[in-house]
This record gives structure tokens, sequence and C-alpha cells, in this order.
């Protein structure tokens, strides 16, 4: 098969959440233990760290990838979706698995597929098991795809877990509280081993906490050793880092920082592998250059100023209206698309009401009708126009915008992965 036959038979004979939402989650890990099994268990062979969360855990998995690779070690890093190219999803120190490897992979295992009939990410986690194993990795840094406890990816042993933000989202397959989703999120924790919480939040710290003492895992809060003044971080209370410098822009990206960090310590306190302030620096400076990661506060031009950022749920809105609105701009106009589980009223509600909007529909199966989302955004008194696919009410945008307006573009992970720009 050449490449695109090898992609076209894994979205056509595979159930992909992405693309077909809840009926492609698989709530348990057989599939994966099978997949595993049949490849020699490639899982065993590389150590790892395994990074859950609701929000900030893609940033979180790219930012301890690069400090790693500043460290000096071949690191492996497992992030979904992709936005542009499947290959995204498996790299080694910032490069894709090669076209070639995936076709290779897919041939090999082709018995298998039709034998276990796995879901597509389950797949893709095999694959990216056994790229890291046969590139003999040092270490790789997996991120949780959906919840954690029964994740396809739940099957490593890992060195260290990092769990970032809990938010409300997925909650027609994790739980309808704060609470339930952070007992599934807390289901990647191993029995002694290091977790680090990046944020305290009132209604999860006791779950994470709980779980960590049945299993024996040491639990650190980042936040109780790490904090910020200014661009310095404080460890303790006293200056650690001077003068920070995040390669990936926004400000809630500081969060995501100060739970690395603490991961950072833990891998040294634990003498899993040594990493020094300067690699640390180094490595959130160069995030972008040692990984290539995408789609966080973005910014494609200026003049208009024209930003995408992939926050889809309640919190991931919350800290890009933030964003938002440290900006300096005459109008605010925002492109939206969104895909169909969401709850439109309270998302909508919370969107500002002074901006114009281009109302589009993100090119998956599970994308939202364009048309739906206007007739919801105008009951809420939002003004704006419907430009059912995303470039074109890209370029509309920038029709009605002038020099010093701000064009915002998002809802919707699939409305980012589309922009022809990125």
């Amino acid at each position: 098969m050449t490449y695109q036959e090898t992609l076209d038979f894994l979205f056509a004979q595979l159930p992909m959440f992405q693309r077909e939402g809840k009926s492609a989650f698989k709530k348990d890990l057989t599939n994966t233990i099978a997949l595993c099994k049949a490849l020699g268990h490639p899982e065993k062979k590389f150590k790892s760290i395994h990074v859950a969360g609701t929000n900030g855990k893609g940033s979180s998995s790219h930012l301890t990838a690069s400090i790693l690779q500043e460290s000096g070690l071949k690191v492996g890093l497992y992030t979904s979706p992709h936005l542009k190219s499947f290959t995204e999803r498996i790299r080694i120190n910032g490069l894709n698995i090669s076209e070639q490897k995936v076709i290779d992979f897919v041939e090999e295992i082709k018995p298998i597929i039709e034998e276990v009939q796995p879901s597509f990410f389950e797949l893709t986690v095999a694959m990216a098991f056994d790229h890291f194993a046969k590139e003999n990795v040092d270490v790789a840094v997996i991120e949780v795809g959906l919840g954690g406890r029964l994740d396809s990816t739940n099957v490593i042993s890992p060195e260290a877990c990092l769990i970032t933000n809990i938010g409300l989202d997925h909650m027609d397959m994790l739980g309808t509280t704060l609470r339930q989703i952070s007992k599934e999120k807390a289901g990647i924790i191993k029995s002694e081993t290091p977790v680090v919480i990046s944020q305290k939040q009132v209604e999860t710290s006791p779950i994470f906490l709980e779980v960590a003492q049945e299993k024996n895992a040491p639990l650190i809060f980042a936040e109780n050793h790490f904090s910020w003044d200014v661009n310095n971080l404080l460890k303790d209370g006293k200056e650690y880092l001077h003068d920070v410098e995040i390669g990936v822009k926004g400000n809630y990206q500081r969060h995501n920082v100060i739970g690395v960090i603490a991961l950072m310590k833990v891998l040294n306190d634990h003498q899993l592998f040594k990493v020094t302030s300067d690699q640390i620096s180094l490595g959130l400076k160069k995030v972008v250059e040692n990984t290539g990661l995408k789609g966080r506060w973005q910014i494609l031009q200026q003049s208009p100023k024209v930003i995408t950022d992939v926050g889809h749920n309640e919190d991931g809105w919350k800290f890009v209206l933030g964003q938002i609105a440290e900006e300096t701009f005459e109008k605010l106009h925002i492109v939206l698309g969104v895909v169909k589980e969401k709850d439109l009223p309270n998302m909508l509600s919370k969107l500002p009401s002074n901006a114009y909007y281009y109302y589009c529909k993100p090119n998956v199966p599970r994308g939202l009708e364009a048309k739906i989302l206007e007739e919801e955004a105008k009951k809420l008194g939002l003004e704006g126009i419907r430009v059912d696919d995303v470039n074109q009410a890209i370029v509309k945008a920038k029709d009605q915008a002038n020099a010093n307006d701000l064009i915002f573009i998002g809802g919707s992970t699939f409305v980012v992965a589309e922009v022809n720009e990125l």
C-alpha cells in the first residue's frame, strides 16, 4: 500500500473517536493488551512518563519532552489528535515517524488487526510503542488520549505521572462532575510511582490524595512548591529560574510550566533522570523548535493580528478569553466551529457579546453544522454570519477586519487543524 492507502485503510476500517465520537471509545484495555502481546510487549522496552488531564496535557507533554531532549536524552513523544499530519502523533526528538514506517507497521500487523478489530486510537498507541521500542528511546512522554483509567495508553509502567488541570469535558464518557472525572484521570497513578498534580483544585485534590495513598505513590502538588513572581519562577519562595522564556505563547502556559518543573524535581529527587536548571530553561524556551508544537495561542499574522488556539472546553475557553482580554485591538472577530457534543447554550453564553462571529463547520463527521451554531448564537444575541468552510470563514474575517482588529480562530481542535497557514 501507499502511505495514503494505508491512512485510508486506518480511517475506513477502524472506528476513530475524533471523527465518530463516543461510539469509537472502547471502555477497556483488552484490545491494546492483545496488540502489545502480538508485538512482543514493546511497552515494556522503554522508560516512560505518563501525562493526563483535561486541559494542558498536550502542552505539558511537549514541554516535558523538550526539557528531556535538552538534557541529552533520546525522547519519544506520543500525542493526539494530530493537526496536519498523522505522523505528528509519534515523534522522536521532534522528528515525526516516517510515512514508510507507518506503512510497514500496518502491513506487518494486518492479520492481527483483522483478528482484534481495534479502534484507530488503540492501533496508533501500539504503533507508537513499537516505534519507540525499535528506536531504543531513553524515555517516551506518553499523553493520555481520553480519561486515564481505561485509556489505551494505560498499559505502560511509567517512571512518573503528571496530571494537569481537570475540567468538565467528555462528560458523556468520563462523568458529569469534577470528582468523577478526576477518578478517571487518577487511573494512571501506579503503585509506588511518583505523581505530580499541576493545579490544586478543591473538588479533585482529595481524589488524587486518596488514590495515591492506596497505591503508595509519592504525590506532590506543584503549586505547593513552585510559583511565579512576574517572569521569575520561585521554588519554595526563593528564585529558582530567572526571567523565564516560554517558547509557546499564552499566559495560561504558566500553569503547565509549574507542573512540568515539579515533574523535573521529582525525576531528579528520585534519581530517575538528571535535569539541570539550565536545561529546563532551554527546554521551555525551545519547545516549539524541539517538538513542533502548534495551535497553542499561535500568532499567524500581524495587522490584523490573527491568532488560533485549540482550547475547546469550558476551562479551555476561560484561558483563551483571559488571553484575548490582554490583547489590544479595535474590534474582535471570531471564526468559530464546534463538534456536535458541545453544550452550546453554556459555551455560547460565555463568549464575548461585542465580537463579530463567522460560524463554520469542522470537516469531520462529528462537526456541528454551521447553520445550527448560527441559530443558537443568534438566540443569545451574538452577531455574525455563516461561512461553512473554515478557511473561507477566515478569508471573510480578514476581508472585514481592519489593521488594528483581532481575529481569533477556534472552538475545536478540528477547526485549528484546517487552518491553511498553520
